[in-house]
């Protein structure tokens, strides 16, 4: 990329070719300018009068730490490109701004400074806004909006309130994901191997009473409804989404526990092979799952008790290693295997986990990896049941995973396959009234609570004698006491249990006393809604007027990075479908397309402090400018890979706006003049550009369509210096084209030239060219006549010739008779309109 930009910019004069010199593009200045006209102008804020028809371009929240850095120039920019191109196409587009402003870096950088979380928020996100504006986004600040005011979180109290009333929302002990650093739990989603997703400190687990969203509850909708982003959404995200959701069929399979203190307790687990269930030959149960404690007998307790301290001091990612050895402590009792009688020891093992089905399988090591090292381990019976040809596991030491024949299996004895295996298995399950088939999801409830000060509290109070209480919704919003710097630190509780006064209230139900839920909520809930109040800013009937929401939804562009594929975008596709369900929406996925940016990477690595490599954008923009930094990142690639800073050139990037804007000082010809009796090929130029423009922006395909641009600035600067001059028609359709489909990119040199066009601002109020589909007829064809393989003759055909025309002119060509010097021809290969092909004898 570097060299095309050099190239490009250094091939512009910055005289008029008689000498004298004219005044460059000045970056700054137009910065300055068009920033203030673009806010009293209103230029972005959106008609929404029905006179056009309607498009809503949408960002991933900015969360506030800082000033913006080269991930926001990537992200931003993209979002910014499809906002522009629309409206240039006549759409009337909503393209609003928000910040993502709870959340524990601000908690954090509060306990520092001795603060409270809202001085360090807010200074940063004016920063931010500053930035935004220089960055010359074409935003509605209208509608901005920060998840910390008590204006917006006040909806999100008054959501969770209505998920509890339809069962979403709930509270159970369990248990959860901890980070000892953070001091709070963690969703499943938060965990990346085995570490919290922000700090990286290792997460243990810990028993403790959470709120829960029941999401599991749209575990199939979530499934089923992707056929409707195929083809809008990356696939790699929707593939996933799916994994996370883990769809397993299977059957559950009742189990009758002896001896213990649960003796006769019916014990059921999930199962994928419940046609392998007369090869199991012991059970398995997680040690941190409460049916371990609950099924152990008093005189192994001890023993267990022990092995849990250890089990819970692994992280998940440890607990299911492959190499990891296989642990675990004989509970005491048995299971009965409803199949054959069969007693199997229960054991408690750290290698199954409580959140997976019930939290206990059967094992049948002949036909599992990890079934048989524990086995081994233990010296527990290894019994084959499916005939697959290879060696038998229990002297192999080699598990056996694949079809084949059944065997030692009472009445599937000969069957062959899987699929008529488990269908007869099933069936005799649900005759026998021991088990039935079922579906089940890697998927788990979304653990809502979070155990710090600076989130939207839980609008719950406890009362002694009315138990869990809502908050009444002309209560709401339940606001955050004022805490600040030590009062905020982390003590394995929430900072809010340590402000009584906030703390102890009245129940709403029975008058007597209560205390407010002292857990706030996970900023990821914030976010689940955020877009819907975009259409809606101020509205005080509820949480978006749904007639504001109709309008403008669901998103026709969604821009933002592919690390939130699971968490953000499954939590806002699950709220969806839960308005929808309440029948405050008309549909069931927010967004129609998705874009995932790649990173902003230098010198082959992740940018970092640490490693000396960092690069600062406000820095970058002082030296070159906003728009050489905007069109050197869209340049740079397609926007889902990496850009590497030192592979690109915004001082290239620069030099070629120069060139572009010097065009516009150049046309001599009258605003409005016709083009069509300009220079015809020029025009095809022109024509050409603007119909790939559309298609390529259309198709994400940003840095292509910058290329094209470039192409049509060195054919208009070739038409004006050597062809048929600046005063001709087409150069100032040419240069038009340019300045519109510049504006996309580089808006504030594409306002300058616009103005020197005679134009009256704003290019974004322009309309995108109408293109004459004519000017796209190639008139003719360049067909290259090869002798033995070398090029003798150019002919100039039509694009329709025919193979015998394209052959008679070519074997008629002077260049082609003196090559073949009088020779017979042996073969002449034509491929009409492009190539012959002549051997000699």
């Amino acid at each position: 990329m570097t060299d095309q930009l050099e190239q490009t910019g250094t091939t512009g004069r910055d005289d008029d070719g008689t000498g004298e010199t004219r005044p460059g593009y000045d970056a700054v200045a137009a910065q300055t300018r068009w920033q203030k006209f673009w806010e009293t102008d209103q230029t972005f804020t959106p008609k929404d009068d029905g006179s056009a028809e309607r498009r809503y371009v949408l960002d991933m929240f900015s969360y506030p730490s800082g000033d913006l850095h080269m991930g926001h120039a990537e992200a931003y920019v993209m979002a910014d490109v499809v906002s522009r191109f629309l409206r240039l196409r006549g759409y009337d587009v909503l393209h609003p701004i928000g910040w993502d402003s709870f959340g524990l870096p601000a908690e954090n950088a509060a306990i520092q400074r001795g603060t409270h979380p809202a001085e360090w928020t807010y200074a940063n996100i004016e920063t931010q806004a500053t930035s935004f504006r220089r960055y010359g986004l074409s935003v509605d600040w209208s509608r901005r909006l920060h998840t910390s005011d008590p204006e917006y979180y006040r909806w999100t109290q008054w959501l969770f309130l209505r998920f509890r009333e339809r069962g979403l929302a709930y509270r159970k002990a369990s248990y959860v994901n901890w980070c000892p650093k953070d001091q709070t739990v963690l969703a499943n989603e938060q965990v990346v191997q085995g570490a919290c997703e922000r700090c990286g400190t290792v997460v243990i687990k810990r028993q403790l009473t959470q709120w829960y969203f029941k999401i599991t509850d749209y575990a199939q909708r979530l499934l089923d409804d992707m056929d409707q982003l195929q083809g809008g959404w990356p696939d790699r995200v929707l593939t996933m989404q799916r994994n996370w959701i883990g769809r397993s069929e299977g059957a559950h399979v009742d189990f009758s526990v002896e001896g213990g203190p649960e003796d006769g307790r019916v014990v059921t687990v999930f199962t994928t092979r419940p046609d392998t269930l007369y090869g199991a030959t012991f059970f398995v149960v997680a040690p941190d799952a409460a049916l371990a404690g609950e099924l152990v007998t008093d005189e192994q307790r001890p023993a267990f008790e022990e092995y849990l301290a250890r089990a819970q001091q692994a992280t998940e990612i440890e607990r299911q290693a492959t190499d990891r050895p296989k642990t675990g402590v004989f509970l005491g009792v048995h299971a009965v295997n409803p199949a054959n009688g069969e007693r199997l020891p229960v054991w408690a093992a750290d290698y199954v986990l409580a959140e997976y089905g019930t939290g206990a399988i059967m094992a049948v090591p002949a036909h599992d990896a990890r079934d048989l090292e524990f086995a081994r381990t233990h010296d527990l019976p290894v019994r084959r049941v499916i005939d697959t040809g290879e060696p038998d596991p229990a002297e192999s030491g080699v598990a056996t995973t694949g079809d084949g024949t059944y065997v030692s299996s009472g009445e599937l004895d000969g069957l062959e396959g899987k699929e008529a295996g488990v269908r007869r298995m099933v069936e005799r399950l649900e005759a026998d009234g021991v088990g039935a088939g079922a579906i089940t999801y890697r998927l788990r409830d979304w653990l809502l609570s979070r155990q710090r000060y600076w989130g939207a509290p839980i609008p719950i109070i406890h009362c002694p004698d009315c138990g869990e209480v809502a908050v009444p919704d002309d209560e709401l919003p339940v606001e955050l006491p004022y805490l600040t710097g030590s009062a905020l630190a982390p003590k394995g509780t929430s900072p809010l249990a340590g402000a009584p006064d906030w703390v102890a209230t009245t129940c709403p139900r029975c008058g007597g006393p209560g205390q407010r839920d002292t857990d706030t909520m996970d900023t990821f809930v914030d976010s689940s809604w955020y877009f819907f109040r975009y259409c809606s800013p101020g509205y005080a009937d509820g949480p978006f007027d749904p007639d504001d929401v109709r309008r403008w939804m669901p998103a026709a562009q969604y821009v933002g990075g592919v690390e939130h594929a699971i968490l953000h975008l499954l939590y806002m596709r699950f709220f969806t479908k839960v308005l929808f369900d309440m029948g405050l929406v008309d549909f069931v996925e927010p967004t129609q397309r998705l874009l995932n940016q790649g990173q902003v990477i230098n010198q082959g690595r992740a940018m970092s402090k640490s490693l000396g490599n960092g690069v600062d954008l406000g820095a970058q923009i002082d030296q070159f400018g906003v728009d050489a930094v905007r069109l050197t990142v869209v340049f740079a690639g397609p926007p889902e890979d990496d850009i590497d800073w030192a592979d690109v050139s915004p001082a290239g990037s620069l030099k070629f706006l120069q060139r572009a804007h010097r065009l516009a000082q150049d046309v001599t010809s009258a605003r409005g003049t016709d083009p069509a009796t300009g220079d015809r090929a020029l025009r095809r130029e022109t024509h050409r550009l603007l119909a790939e423009v559309e298609q390529l922006v259309e198709g994400q395909r940003f840095n292509v369509a910058v290329a094209r641009v470039m192409e049509l600035v060195n054919a208009t600067r070739k038409a004006v210096d050597s062809g048929p001059g600046a005063a001709d028609p087409a150069v100032r359709e040419a240069v038009e084209a340019v300045t519109i489909a510049l504006s996309l990119v580089a808006p504030y040199v594409a306002e300058e030239m616009w103005e020197l066009l005679g134009h009256e601002p704003s290019v974004a109020n322009a309309s995108w060219p109408v293109v004459d589909r004519s000017l796209l007829v190639t008139e003719s064809v360049t067909c290259v006549v090869q002798v033995q393989g070398k090029v003798r003759a150019r002919l100039e055909v039509t694009p329709d010739v025919t193979e015998d025309e394209l052959r008679t002119r070519a074997l008629a060509d002077d260049g082609v008779v003196r090559a073949l010097a009088g020779r017979e021809v042996a073969k002449v290969i034509v491929r009409a309109p492009k190539l012959v092909s002549i051997v000699p004898a």
